[in-house]
């Protein structure tokens, strides 16, 4: 089995133990979409697709143990590890670690490599892919009454559509006028 195929299965093995919303909906609604935008992403902008693809898999692993303020440096101990076992390259190791470290817009690390751009970018752009799950969150989830749930989408569409790089706004940007028009 190569890294791509083991790692794939890795991550939803482990999302289907979850029984919970951080689970196979999680999986769902986010992290396929996030891996779908990343690859079409890193062919975009050149990027090494083998590492966008990896750190696209792994990116929220530490959120299935538990951790959310801080699941991306759980989220790169936990990769650094799981592919060093599987004898994954040490400098290619390195460049997954990084991207997962900075993935997350609310956390302001430098993206040194167009790789973890594409990672970044792709995490917000998975808001895009399957928005209804963006109402279900807050409606039911938050518990949010309409007029706070259409306000809270909106906002939350509007940081991720803010926070990519101008070549990902491209491949989403029809959603999103749909969205706002939508969310007025």
């Amino acid at each position: 089995m190569n890294i791509l195929d083991t790692v794939r299965s890795h991550v939803l093995k482990r999302y289907q133990e979850r029984a919970d919303f951080e689970g196979m909906v999680t999986y769902n609604v986010h992290i396929k979409h996030m891996v779908e935008y990343a690859i079409q992403l890193a062919k975009k902008l050149n990027a090494d697709e083998e590492i966008v693809e990896i750190a696209a898999w792994l990116h929220d692993i530490g959120r299935l143990d538990g951790t959310n303020e801080n699941h991306h440096i759980v989220g790169a101990e936990y990769s650094e590890k799981f592919l060093r076992e599987n004898g994954y390259y040490e400098e290619k190791i390195q460049q997954v670690k990084h991207c997962i470290l900075t993935h997350r817009g609310s956390v302001d690390t430098p993206r040194e490599t167009i790789e973890a751009k594409c990672i970044a970018s792709a995490d917000a752009m998975a808001h895009f892919g399957d928005i209804s799950a963006m109402f279900y969150w807050v409606y039911v989830f938050l518990g949010k009454d309409m007029e706070e749930g259409k306000i809270k989408v909106r906002d939350k569409l509007t940081r991720s559509f803010n926070k990519m790089v101008p070549e990902a706004q491209e491949i989403v940007k029809e959603k999103y006028d749909a969205a706002m028009k939508i969310l007025q």
